[in-house]
């Protein structure tokens, strides 16, 4: 039941204490507005950075020839190992139940790419359509590399967004699929245009680059079945790091490299760097909840002693009230009622300028930020961590409401 008379005394007291009811209800305020601002941030930090992996298999891995480092079975340090198809389908026979997706590259050496006037220097690459499922990439338009264009050979490209900017200008997509470019000299259909599903600067990187099929690429380079690297995913239930060193110790063999040469063969396995990152905003997460469980319990805390010095301010008060017959119950829910309106107050404010602050981060940094991107907050935690202030600014004033309520009013009238 609203009882508009305990509520006058409630305000009356906020009013005749403002700066203290001011600073009591800063120290809650400050804690959930400060909990809420490190969560965005860090989620923002952790959606950057993981965001340079963009569309990336998590459970892959990259594999490039290096010079040999060692002398082995009489063949020399310093020797250049290079890839083949023969690798590629060695290692698709060895682990084809744990495979899956295997796509080499094949780099190609061009001058300018030109379009009638327009024209610039591009990385031109040959893949698979494998790669599409691997790489942090999409088809923005038109359609990717596909089986056809590797068995024909086809003189097909697939462009990067920046590429279509900088060759095309303003010309819509639609206006350039099926338009032609010169690379080495031969012209090439334009079939589809990609764009990087990675953020920040890699994103305009992965942009600048021209896919053809990988067949193509071998056959104007004139290096049949060689390829510059590959990379490879495996099934989820597969752990691409038990695989790794399998496969390296494999090309090895092939490759007449000594079993402890470190060089030779690189890969770097992408499923370690995105653990390590895990590893990293789980310590983030964990050390922004620790800083906004603290100041939380300090805003809290300090609720809790406001109200003892209200309480022995009101002794005499409280006594008379008793000595007029008010029920303990009645002194504890009127000390409870001011506890929890305070917190609840602050806390709400709090909520509200920090999901402001936030948003308005994520209006300056969008979605395309390098290292932090799209800060958000998990309202349901936002809102729980509210509700559990006001439960515990309850708690803190239930010790102070109980000491009132416990006012012998002779001794409360004695004293003063």
């Amino acid at each position: 039941m609203f009882d508009l008379d305990k509520w006058q005394e409630i305000f009356n007291t906020i009013r005749k204490h403002k700066l203290r009811t001011f600073l009591t209800a800063l120290g809650v305020f400050w804690g959930i507005f400060m909990l809420i601002i490190l969560m965005g941030a860090g989620k923002g930090l952790e959606n950057g950075v993981l965001g340079m992996f963009g569309g990336h298999a998590v459970n892959s891995m990259y594999v490039w020839p290096m010079a040999t480092e060692k002398p082995y079975l009489g063949l020399p340090a310093g020797r250049r190992v290079r890839f083949s198809s023969q690798d590629i389908e060695a290692i698709q026979n060895r682990y084809e139940k744990e495979l899956e997706y295997i796509a080499p590259r094949l780099y190609v050496t061009t001058g300018a790419i030109i379009n009638g006037k327009n024209s610039g220097a591009f990385q031109v690459r040959g893949e698979l359509p494998a790669i599409l499922h691997i790489d942090a990439f999409t088809v923005d338009k038109g359609r990717f590399i596909n089986q056809k264009d590797i068995d024909l050979k086809r003189k097909t490209a697939v462009i990067g967004r920046q590429v279509k900017k900088i060759l095309f200008e303003e010309k819509a997509y639609d206006e350039v699929i099926g338009k032609y470019i010169k690379i080495r000299g031969a012209e090439y259909q334009i079939v589809g245009i990609f764009k990087s599903d990675r953020v920040g600067d890699n994103e305009g990187e992965d942009e600048e680059e021209i896919i053809i099929p990988l067949t193509t690429a071998q056959q104007i380079t004139n290096q049949p079945n060689q390829i510059s690297w590959f990379v490879c995913s495996m099934h989820k239930e597969i752990a691409i790091s038990s695989i790794e060193p399998k496969i390296t110790s494999l090309l090895k063999q092939r490759h007449k490299i000594a079993p402890d040469d470190k060089r030779g063969i690189g890969s770097e396995n992408i499923e370690e760097q995105f653990k390590q990152f895990q590893g990293l905003f789980f310590g983030i997460s964990l050390i922004v909840w620790i800083v906004g469980i603290g100041s939380l319990l300090a805003g809290v805390i300090g609720v809790g002693n406001i109200m003892l010095i209200v309480v022995k301010e009101r002794k005499k008060e409280i006594g008379i009230r008793k000595a007029m017959g008010a029920t303990p119950s009645s002194i504890v829910s009127m000390i409870l009622l001011e506890s929890v309106f305070i917190t609840s107050i602050a806390g709400y404010l709090g909520l509200v300028c920090s999901v402001s602050i936030v948003y308005l981060m994520k209006l300056a940094a969008g979605d395309g930020g390098a290292f932090f991107a799209n800060p958000e907050i998990n309202m349901t935690v936002a809102i729980g961590a509210v509700i559990i202030l006001i439960f515990s600014g309850a708690l803190t004033g239930l010790l102070p409401a109980l000491q009132a309520a416990r006012i012998n009013p002779v001794e409360a009238l004695k004293d003063e």
